[in-house]
């Protein structure tokens, strides 16, 4: 049980204690509702409280303080909420333009010596927690890192001593006493109005930043098997400024809307420690739009703990490989022009890459020993070597993936097969609104086994067309796109041809 220390004040005072587990649903967005049940033994009328129990990085206007139970009114007439302890930093900035003593351990003569610097403060270098926390691009920056480092928005401390400035301290500062307000940890203090006296277990929740979740996927196949195994593991960061004991943890997979504030700043994506393998450790289950997944039993969450816990299995997936060819992709302006930009540029087209991507697909789905919605994340793909050894072989991100979906992500390039297109002919004719034109797409196995491969092109000149020409059987993806699925024979070259006809 911990207790916190109710502030000196005339009205009668409330000591707080923690009493149930904390519960924490964390949203993969930043952010995370924190809940805990703490006691409070009030007056009637106006109370004073102290607690210092939340987060270095609450959101003060979202705190919520009721009786669960009904049986009190509970009102917060006034809140106010110090988010930086004491520290070193914080120290220094106090005393700014102040004198103080700086120890300083020296050896002369292979002798140890102690000696006293005196050293004015022009400068402490300080960046409040909050500040260094997204200058730190949203990684946990503490004040002494924070005064200590050049990116630390302050900057280095300046030191004036014997008339001259040192941008570093010159040795450990020695600091006069406390003040009587200082604080050890981040505080809250309310002005708390009840309409009954007594000790009641009142129930506090709030919004935090600083907490953070993501889904990473390991998929393993066999050494001549486009079967896979899947673990899934989720990544819990902590960088709140407190630790949580066994804490009852929901994770909230999802796009809530939530209003950023510009002071918020990115998320540390950081990997820890495994946990050995064994029964599913976290259910899942709809949760009004979302999809929320809670730990099955309680777990510490220290400050700037990274944890990580298994959520789904799956094994013998069954999947295939695809490889697509889409020559236009080399030409960036297929993306930032528009149609009338397109359609008049003789010259667009005539670009193309040699690179046939490599596509991993299966589906999400029961009867594919899967079916369970996957948060996005990152899939990485090996492969097990004839010795044993799993070898990497790509890695992308998947989005949100509802089950019964299908996945389908690429993981590279492949080395064995190359692409070539071609444009063979160009006719246009503005006054009679109609443009031909002709590709050719060389395609090159240097495989020892026959591969498929989807020849994607975009009509990009306009949205009215038709295939004049062509030498093989297409599919219609969109009102822009066809597709040409393709075998090319081992160590062979395959060519494939069409005309398109536009009008407008």
């Amino acid at each position: 049980m911990k207790i916190v220390s109710p502030l000196c004040a005339t009205a009668v005072l409330g000591a707080v204690s923690l009493l149930a587990e904390p519960a924490l649903t964390i949203y993969n967005q930043n952010f995370a509702v924190v809940r805990d049940t703490i006691h409070l033994d009030l007056k009637v009328g106006e109370n004073t409280v102290s607690y210092d129990g939340a987060t270095m990085h609450l959101e003060p206007d979202s705190i919520v303080l009721r009786d669960p139970t009904g049986a009190r009114q509970l009102q917060i007439l006034e809140q106010n909420f110090r988010a930086d302890p004491v520290s070193q930093g914080l120290l220094l900035n106090y005393f700014e333009g102040k004198t103080i003593d700086f120890e300083n351990d020296t050896t002369a003569n292979g002798q140890a010596k102690r000696e006293i610097i005196r050293g004015r403060i022009i400068r402490s270098g300080y960046v409040p927690h909050l500040t260094a926390y997204q200058q730190f691009g949203g990684q946990y920056a503490d004040s002494q890192m924070a005064y200590a480092s050049p990116e630390g928005g302050g900057g280095q401390p300046i030191i004036e001593v014997d008339g001259k400035l040192m941008f570093r301290l010159p040795g450990q500062p020695l600091f006069p006493a406390l003040p009587n307000d200082s604080i050890l940890k981040p505080t809250l203090t309310w002005a708390i109005a009840s309409d009954k006296a007594g000790p009641v277990e009142a129930e506090l929740g709030y919004i935090t930043q600083g907490m953070n979740w993501h889904a990473d996927y390991n998929l393993v196949a066999a050494e001549n098997s486009d079967a896979l195994d899947l673990v899934g593991w989720v990544t819990i960061d902590n960088e709140s400024g407190k630790s949580f004991e066994r804490a009852k943890i929901k994770l909230m997979a999802g796009e809530v809307n939530k209003v950023q504030a510009p002071r918020e700043g990115l998320m540390r994506r950081a990997m820890g420690a495994a946990m050995a393998p064994g029964a599913p450790a976290v259910n899942e289950k709809a949760f009004d739009e979302y999809h929320l997944y809670t730990l099955e039993r309680p777990a510490t969450l220290l400050d700037r703990e990274t944890k990580l816990v298994e959520f789904a299995r799956g094994e013998n997936i069954a999947s295939k490989v695809l490889y697509i060819y889409d020559g236009l992709a080399g030409d960036e302006r297929f993306y930032a022009w528009n149609d009338e930009g397109l359609r008049g540029n003789r010259e667009y087209g005539t670009q193309s890459t040699r690179k046939i991507l490599v596509m991993r697909e299966f589906s999400n789905a029961a009867s594919n020993h899967l079916g369970l919605p996957l948060p996005a994340g990152r899939m990485r793909f090996y492969r097990r070597d004839a010795d044993g050894q799993l070898e990497f072989t790509g890695e992308n991100n998947i989005d949100h993936t509802p089950k019964d979906e299908w996945v389908r992500i690429s993981t590279g390039s492949a080395f064995d097969l190359v692409g070539e297109r071609t444009r063979t002919d160009f006719h246009q004719s503005n006054n009679d609104h109609w443009i031909d034109e002709s590709f050719q797409i060389k395609l090159r196995n240097h495989k020892k086994t026959p591969v498929e491969i989807r020849v994607v092109e975009h009509l990009y000149r306009w949205n009215n067309w038709i295939i004049s020409a062509k030498s093989d059987d297409f599919l219609k993806k969109d009102s822009r796109t066809i597709e040409f699925p393709v075998t090319v024979a081992p160590d062979k070259e395959k060519t494939v041809t069409y005309s398109v006809h536009y009008s407008w």
